[in-house]
This record gives C-alpha cells, structure tokens and sequence, in this order.
C-alpha cells in the first residue's frame, strides 16, 4: 500500500434536486432544505406514491448544452454532460494539454434512457394502439437509451483516450465508479479520471416499477416530510434524480500545477451479500465486511473515521440493517460517530445517489460543517446513533466514511481523508 499513488478530487460538478452547481447544492443540504414534491412531469393519479425528488430548474440550454445535442440526448446523459462540464471547469484542467491516454472517464447509472425510450414507444406505436412502426423510429434512439452513452459523450467531447467505462451497480454504481477511478489513477494506469454518475427515473413506466414493488414512501400528503431515513415512522424512499460528476486526480500532478485539492480518495471496498433482489439479511453483516475492507484499503482504524455519510435510504429494512454494521465495525465509539444521510433532503437518485452525496462530503472539509438528517421526528429504538437530526453541526472532520447498499445485495464503501499534503 506504500507504493500506491495517492489520489486527490480536483473538480466538482453536481445537479441535485435541491440545487444545481456545487454552492447551491451545499447551501440547500447545509440548510436543511427537502426538494420533495408532488410529481408534475406526468399523470400519478394511478400510482399509490404521487411525490419524487425532480431537478426542477434545469435547463441544458442555458446550462451550456447546443440544441442540437439537447434533443438527442436522454434527460440523464444531459445531467451527465452539465456536471461534467461543472466538474472540468472547477478543477481549471486543460484536458486538452493533457496526454489523453492518461486520461480516462468511469460513469455510472441504474436505469438508462428511460425517459427517451418511453416517449419513443408512444411515436412509434401512436400510444399504444398500433404495431411499432420502424419508419418512425428516431435515428438518435440507440445513444440516447444506452448505459454507456454518458461515459463515451465525455470521451469524444474532451478527447480522452483512456479507459471508458461504465458501471451499472444499481444503487452503489457512483460509489463504485469512485472506486474504480481510484484504484486506475493508483495502480498508474492513468492520472486523470472523470468519475460519478447521472439518474433521471423519473418516467411513467420507472416510477410505476418502483410504486408496484411498494418500496416507496406514500406520504403524499406531506410530500418534504416522506423521506425520513432512521426515523419511526419511515415508509419506504423517495425517487429522484440528478448527477455527480468528480474529477479524480493523481496527488502530485495536482501538486504540480497548484490545484484546489477538495479531499484525498483513501480506500474502496465493495461486496455481495448474496440473499436477496429486495430484502436484506437479518443483521448488517455484510455491510460491516465491505466497511471494514473500505478502511483496510485506506490504513485507517474505527476511531479514525469522524463521520459517515449514510446511504439512509428510509426503508424500514435498510436503515435498521445499516445501524447494525456500524455497531458491528464501531462498537461502543458507533454512539459517538455523528452520521447522516442527504436521502432525507434529495431523495433516491439511484446510482447517482452516492455520486451527489460524494460531491457534497468533498466539501466538508472546507465548509467544516455537517449536513443534517431532516425529517427526524421520532426515535426508532433499533436505529439509536446520532444521526445529525434536523440542523447541520459545526465540527471539524478528517476521515469521512461513505456507505453506500443496494437492490440485488451490492454494499460498497469509500473513505475520504483531509488533505495535508
């Protein structure tokens, strides 16, 4: 592990519900402020959850997007390619000075194209009431619907030569794909890599998928207060989209040209706990295994970890088993460790879950304050740690753990560590 190269976050890009860019997302989760409402992109009135998480501002126009790639591209590859652009600017890269072998781009998602694929089925086969009729079919389709479209869009527009990956991990995808970025840019395969994930669910047939497996929140009367990870009274998560996108840097080319260093990337561990589609096991084992190769990778011990940024989902399920790993890897120091999970403000963007809520913890170490857990009303007596309740805390932190689980059983982890040089 000594003779690993260390690796640095240069640039963040991130679109959220609750903000788009990097300062308005901070402010929005600093502050507490839940982007939860009532659906209005299409007809709910069928669905027993009528409310998700949208970006609502977003306009790839004024965001930088040409028209003509607006309109061939899925809502969520235009998340990517925003955020993108967000992350490259802020880190001051030239890319185009860089040797474009050594620069490579790992993304991530869960659904893909939904939203252009659907509207593609309702042209093509003139809602439903006919044969899908080929001539219609729009020549864009095949990039717009596809998982990889986002990672090979940056590859072409920055001429990056390296590795161009993909992830589809389901919920732990933007951590995975941190990971990844993390161990090519160590294991010297590259110096650069563009990192995260983009989501954009929220679609008829997505949001109906979710709705019929009932693992979403039906508090539709009180649409800011239905994603309450840790709390009592918690029904299920809250859908939602967005994108963060990271650029991974190799520590001493930032050094060389005197970068904003926002966090050095530590270590990575990632599992299966191999039960279940949907459910978890009955203890947090197997989240407390990934953890604890997380913190193996990083050279960091349980007492040095200083806060955790939960995957917090809100499930009655995930968030009693995910109390018990930390009881499993922490012990007696668990009650002391403050935690919390931005799912509480922004809901579930899926993959792109853990690639916004790395994007928000890079920052933490400048802002020196923890975002809160919203929504915590009333204690759930298996879910007893300090989940940062409802007002941001001013604390300094070195080591931040981020935890991230998973539909099919996936549990992934990533340290972050202050940098000091």
């Amino acid at each position: 592990m000594k003779n690993r190269r260390r690796v640095v976050i240069t640039g963040i890009g991130v679109i959220s519900p609750n903000g788009i860019g990097k300062e308005a997302v901070w402010k929005a989760m600093s502050g507490g402020k839940s982007a939860v409402r009532l659906v209005d992109e299409f007809d709910v009135s069928i669905f027993n959850t009528r409310i998700a998480a949208q970006v609502r501002d977003f306009d790839p126009f004024k965001l930088g997007l040409s028209h003509s790639d607006a309109v061939r591209m899925d809502r969520y590859v235009q998340f990517a390619m925003v955020a993108a652009d967000m992350a490259v600017r802020d880190s001051g890269l030239d890319l185009s000075s860089q040797d474009p072998e050594r620069c490579g781009v790992c993304l991530a998602n869960a659904i893909c194209g939904t939203k252009y694929m659907e509207e593609e089925f309702v042209l093509v086969t003139d809602n439903g009431r006919k044969p899908i009729d080929p001539a219609l079919v729009r020549p864009d389709l095949y990039d717009a619907a596809m998982f990889n479209t986002p990672s090979i869009e940056l590859s072409w527009k920055y001429g990056l030569k390296g590795v161009c990956n993909t992830l589809s991990t389901g919920c732990t995808a933007g951590t995975d794909s941190l990971g990844f970025a993390l161990e090519s840019i160590q294991d010297g395969e590259h110096d650069i890599m563009l990192a995260g994930a983009a989501e954009a669910p929220i679609t008829p047939v997505t949001f109906g998928s979710f709705d019929v497996v009932n693992v979403l929140s039906a508090r539709n009367d009180v649409p800011e207060k239905a994603s309450r990870p840790f709390d009592a009274k918690r029904d299920g998560f809250v859908l939602s989209e967005g994108a963060g996108i990271l650029i991974l840097e190799e520590m001493e080319h930032a050094l060389k040209r005197n970068a904003r260093i926002y966090a050095e990337v530590a270590g990575f561990g990632t599992s299966c706990n191999a039960f279940h589609m949907t459910d978890l096991p009955a203890d947090g084992t197997a989240m407390a295994n990934c953890i604890r190769l997380a913190l193996q990778d990083a050279g960091v011990g349980p007492r040095g970890v200083c806060y955790i940024n939960a995957h917090g989902s809100s499930t009655r399920m995930n968030d009693i088993f995910e109390t018990s790993a930390y009881k499993m890897i922490f012990g007696d120091y668990a009650y002391k460790l403050p935690m919390s999970s931005f799912k509480s403000m922004i809901g579930h963007p899926l993959a792109a879950a853990n690639a916004i809520e790395l994007a928000v913890c890079s920052m933490i170490f400048e802002k020196d304050l923890l975002p809160p857990t919203i929504n915590q009303e009333e204690r759930d007596p298996l879910c007893d740690l300090d989940y940062i309740p409802n007002q941001a805390r001013r604390k300094k932190v070195d080591v931040i753990l981020k935890t991230s689980s998973g539909f099919s059983g996936i549990h992934s982890s990533l340290v972050l560590r202050r940098f000091e040089g």
